[in-house]
């Protein structure tokens, strides 16, 4: 093959991949649907809570200008070095067999490139780990393959979620598209929450993964992993386990239905549970030690602390009462 096939081919490989990066940083012409994939989507899910609209931001406006400028630039090396240092254009080689300005400015800039990428990295993991004071905890944990959630805050015991079946998806009236995504039972929560996530495991590793709302936390059997999320809008979204965890690990779909505070109010009612915290270690806020605790009905710290109260006897008159009533 000629120089100049040659030259032509790497001219063309170089516009397909200039075209392609312009493609894929322009919106998409499909109709995004909010909290599922797009069909002919190659972007990212529309953003429902603060963390994914951070992520968002991470990928889009550091990540992809870094990624696609360092890859337009080593193409253009290559069909530089190609055209100019080719037999033909240079019949008598260079007799030195390295260049250290070229080899520091390669080493330097790299290691400039990784740190200021750190910077929006850490800054993103810190908020995922800033959880702000929450307002309920949502006890999920994976099986083989299911998942079952559990509200302490709220004293609803845990019920179980499974994938809707197909032809459910059909009776209902549901797009097929949200097969192996819609699940009978989902979790409630109500807008503009938030909402921490308590995540473990019965058998195997599992991952509890929600894109619109930027989750993914891995489901270890023994220890409780924790996540957060403050859903901005109302409606139902969707997930998926996320770690390969058998043979069935495709029937696993997480659903979220966001809901105003009376329609949540509502769904606790008709799970037998109540608004009002049953106790002080049930308000929003309590420590997951706690609620793993009460998972296995072992004593929490506080309640090992607290003597078994005697057998009530005759109050003996007092100017004050020996222990305060409690509060209401």
């Amino acid at each position: 093959m000629g120089m100049g096939t040659r030259a032509r081919a790497f001219i063309g490989g170089g516009i397909t991949a200039l075209s392609l990066a312009v493609f894929s940083a322009t919106p998409t012409w499909a109709q995004e649907l909010v909290g599922q994939p797009t069909d002919g989507n190659i972007g990212l899910q529309p953003a429902a809570s603060p963390l994914k609209v951070e992520a968002h931001f991470f990928h889009d406006a550091i990540l992809m200008p870094i990624i696609t400028f360092i890859s337009l630039l080593v193409l253009g090396l290559l069909i530089w070095i190609c055209i100019r240092y080719n037999k033909k254009a240079n019949p008598v080689p260079a007799k030195w067999s390295h260049n250290t300005l070229i080899e520091i400015v390669w080493t330097v800039l790299p290691v400039l490139i990784l740190v200021g990428i750190s910077l929006f990295s850490f800054r993103l993991l810190f908020a995922y780990h800033n959880m702000p004071t929450p307002d309920l905890t949502v006890k999920a944990t994976g099986n083989q393959w299911n998942w079952s959630y559990e509200y302490p805050d709220q004293g609803i015991a845990e019920y179980v979620s499974n994938m809707l079946p197909e032809d459910e998806i059909a009776s209902r009236g549901m797009p097929h598209s949200l097969y192996r995504l819609a699940a009978d039972e989902p979790i409630v929560v109500p807008v503009g929450k938030t909402v921490r996530v308590l995540v473990t495991a019965t058998d195997v590793i599992h991952a509890f993964a929600l894109p619109a709302f930027g989750l993914k936390t891995d489901a270890v059997p023994g220890r409780v992993n924790e996540t957060w999320f403050r859903a901005d809008r109302t409606g139902v979204f969707y997930g998926q386990c996320s770690e390969l965890c058998g043979v069935d690990h495709a029937f696993m779909p997480i659903q979220i239905n966001v809901v105003t505070e009376a329609e949540f109010a509502a769904w606790v009612a008709s799970k037998g549970g109540s608004m009002t915290p049953r106790t002080a270690e049930q308000a929003p806020g309590g420590t997951v030690a706690q609620v793993a605790a009460g998972a296995t009905g072992a004593p929490t710290a506080s309640e090992a602390a607290v003597p078994v109260a005697a057998p009530a006897q005759p109050a003996a008159p007092a100017t004050a009462p020996a222990v305060a009533p409690a509060a209401q």
